[in-house]
């Protein structure tokens, strides 16, 4: 190790800032056109090679990151990482590496310390048929407007991004309590909604049909026992198309695991799925998992829309929130699909908020596991047939 820093502090490279980066307003945005980071990635890594002579650099970073938590990922995760870093940051001195949950997407965020400062290195999981294409750029745009963590470096072919690492504080320490952080979300939601506008993607009432019927047909459940919430969906999707007036800029997952505090503002991260939707997508999350009361979801619909909704907005709101809410069942329920098989579960039975928590502390159920989102999951099942407030996700996601 001693020797390859050694090596690392003797290395002279070209700036890659000088080679096709520039710093522009919030954050380092790459020249040309979106799409074609990835050619520019390509580019750099020969040029660090031929500077460096047979690849130096590559196998310096791979023998410094290695001993450093690179190891838990597949070798083709480790090359991605390895040229991301080195393509960011050149020769820099790369300390430690730490892995971090990546949530129920599959992705592999890292913490790399680089320089003496730390940084969010982040490989997506394997592609989907419901993949975002646009979640790059949405990024950008966010990051831009101060909404994203700043971006140093993406390869969209490689599915990798690096940002700045935000040193997370409890979200129970914002100024002003619950009733300050609820207006800062309302606020927060404004901003985005005002850059200009991410790419389309899928119409929403699309991608939530497509989850579940995914659920269906995985024998999740027992034939029939969902006919219900099907029929259900056909009433609102047909209802909620009737009232799509405009699209603007949307994180589609705005849950409180994607909001961080830093101490002094919010920041939304992993957009991998950004794109153009309705204004409504996003409040409703953050009404259902992140404000629990009437006061506090009135004082962030204040925020964002700078004043109080007229009773039209409610009742399309209402449309909305149903919809989130099959979304999310969709997503537990596929990883518990994925992790336990047809089931074939004819009980549809789901406990309360206060039971699941509950359930937690007596051991009965652990957090992240898929028994645990099998039960989050038919308790979002109940709330969108109810109408009654979901149970959000910080008990046991």
């Amino acid at each position: 190790m001693e020797r390859a820093n050694a090596t690392a502090s003797n290395l002279t490279l070209r700036s890659h800032a000088k080679r096709g980066v520039s710093k522009g307003g919030n954050q380092h945005r790459v020249r040309g056109p979106p799409f074609e980071t990835h050619r520019y990635a390509m580019l750099l890594r020969v040029r660090l090679g031929a500077v460096a002579g047979s690849c130096e650099v590559r196998r310096l970073c791979y023998g410094l990151c290695m001993s450093n938590g690179l190891d838990i990922l597949s070798p083709a995760r480790r090359e991605i990482v390895r040229d991301a870093i080195v393509a960011a940051f050149g020769a820099a001195p790369i300390g430690a590496v730490t892995p971090l949950h990546g949530g129920a997407t599959g992705a592999a965020p890292l913490c790399v310390e680089v320089g003496g400062r730390r940084y969010l290195v982040r490989v997506e999981g394997e592609a989907s048929p419901l993949r975002n294409p646009h979640q790059y750029l949405s990024l950008r745009i966010a990051a831009e407007a101060g909404i994203a963590p700043r971006v140093h470096y993406i390869d969209e072919q490689a599915r990798v991004a690096v940002t700045d690492f935000i040193e997370q504080q409890p979200v129970q320490a914002y100024p002003g309590g619950p009733l300050g952080l609820a207006q800062a979300l309302g606020e927060l939601l404004r901003r985005l909604q005002d850059t200009p506008v991410f790419p389309h993607f899928v119409d929403y009432p699309v991608i939530v049909g497509r989850l579940f019927a995914h659920v269906r047909r995985t024998g999740l459940f027992a034939a029939g026992v969902l006919d219900a919430h099907t029929e259900r969906l056909d009433r609102v999707s047909a209802a909620y198309d009737a009232g799509v007036t405009r699209l603007v800029s949307s994180h589609n997952d705005f849950i409180p695991a994607d909001i961080l505090f830093d101490g002094r503002r919010l920041w939304a991260i992993d957009w991998e799925s950004a794109y153009r939707n309705d204004p409504l997508v996003d409040v409703a999350t953050a009404l259902d998992t992140q404000t629990r009361t009437p006061e506090l979801e009135e004082a962030l619909l204040r925020a964002w829309l700078g004043r109080a909704p007229d009773d039209a907005m409610r009742a399309r709101l209402d449309l909305t929130r149903a919809l989130t809410r099959l979304y999310y069942a969709g997503v537990l329920l596929s990883a518990s699909a994925a992790a336990s098989g047809a089931l074939a579960d004819t009980d549809l039975s789901a406990p309360t908020l206060p039971e699941l928590q509950q359930a937690i502390r007596d051991g009965r159920l652990v957090r992240r596991t898929p028994a645990t989102r099998h039960v989050l999951g038919k308790m979002f099942l109940a709330s969108f047939l109810s109408g009654t407030l979901p149970p959000g996700f910080d008990a046991a996601i």
